[in-house]
């Protein structure tokens, strides 16, 4: 056993009374998974396998992330890191790194994730993101919380199915949507995405402010919605009110899928199913590492490729890491019944 860290009030709520955001349907929440700490080790499970996304990582497992000291924890925080310390050999797989999945899967549900720093800097690309545990991928969906590519400050939601799921570009979010196709099939995978309108909602910015939380409802009855609140801005929403309070306001990312309506074009009975959630940190890859996207950022004065960056300059890392102070996840009351 340990003892509990207190992580602000939205961390020790335990049953949220919220408003959907269609106006008939009241949800209730109860919270069944508190993650905090050494919580992480036993219910998350360490990948090595080669990256799906063509990165330049070594994604290693669990003893080798606690001995190298790229997992580390405490009572109250859970640390996952890029290493460091060593120049990649060219015949390497890629720079040491960690990707975690949970062991559980959740279909309707509400994540709500408490983070202090997310990876930065030039070459990364970490992600915070949900899949279907019977796939195989791209059925049952996957869901992008969290994502961006080297020194982006703004966050970008996606979206990724079968084909037949679309959004319309105009819709009740605040973020601003980039494309409106779901289909992996189209735009070589690129998902219906939504950039976040907070500058402070992804990298370096984001660890400026001290981190914040990220919350996403994944809902049969109405879709997938992703809210930021940053940690600065917690104090002006009060004390237990601020699940609710979230839960009503207009999401940054709004994907509805209400199965039952007439003009819908998503059914979210034929594009998702349960989600095991999953934490990874890769570099370079079919997006950081594009020629497109590498020669249009910063990082291009210090490096001709994102590869050469990635294997010369472990320096460039020290910030590359994940410090998380909790993720609790809820389910609808009636599940419970």
């Amino acid at each position: 056993m340990y003892t509990r860290c207190a992580i602000l009030a939205l961390a020790s709520l335990a049953v949220v009374n919220a408003q959907s955001l269609l106006p008939s349907l009241t949800v209730t929440y109860n919270l069944i998974v508190s993650h905090v700490g050494y919580d992480f080790l036993g219910n998350f499970s360490w990948e090595t396998a080669d990256d799906p996304t063509n990165g330049r990582v070594n994604y290693v497992d669990q003893a080798t992330a606690l001995t190298n000291n790229l997992t580390f924890v405490s009572d109250c925080k859970f640390v996952m890191r890029a290493d460091d310390t060593k120049k990649v050999a060219k015949s390497a797989r890629g720079r040491d790194s960690v990707r975690i999945h949970s062991r559980d899967a959740y279909d309707d549900a509400l994540f709500v994730l408490d983070i202090s720093h997310m990876p930065e800097g030039c070459g990364t690309w970490p992600a915070w993101w949900t899949l279907s545990q019977k796939g195989p991928w791209p059925h049952g969906g996957e869901i992008d919380i969290i994502e961006g590519v080297n020194l982006g400050q703004q966050n970008l939601a996606s979206l990724h199915t079968t084909p037949n799921c679309s959004m319309s570009k105009v819709r009740s979010q605040k973020g601003m949507t980039k494309s409106t196709s779901c289909d992996t099939s189209v735009n070589f995978n690129q998902g219906c995405g939504v950039a976040f309108p907070e500058e402070d909602s992804y990298g370096a910015s984001f660890n400026a402010g001290g981190g914040g939380f990220y919350i996403m409802e994944k809902s049969s009855k109405k879709g997938v919605s992703v809210w930021f609140k940053s940690r600065n801005s917690l104090p002006l929403l009060g004390d237990e009110l601020i699940l609710d309070l979230m839960l009503l306001s207009t999401p940054d990312a709004y994907f509805p899928m209400q199965d039952e309506s007439p003009d819908n074009n998503c059914n979210y009975s034929k594009h998702f199913d349960a989600h095991n959630i999953v934490f990874d940190l890769t570099f370079c890859g079919d997006w950081a590492g594009s020629e497109s996207v590498w020669n249009a950022s910063t990082c291009a004065a210090k490096a001709s490729t994102c590869k050469s960056f990635v294997d010369n300059n472990p320096h460039e890392f020290t910030e590359a890491y994940w410090e998380i102070n909790s993720l609790k996840i809820y389910t609808p009351s009636d599940l419970l019944r």
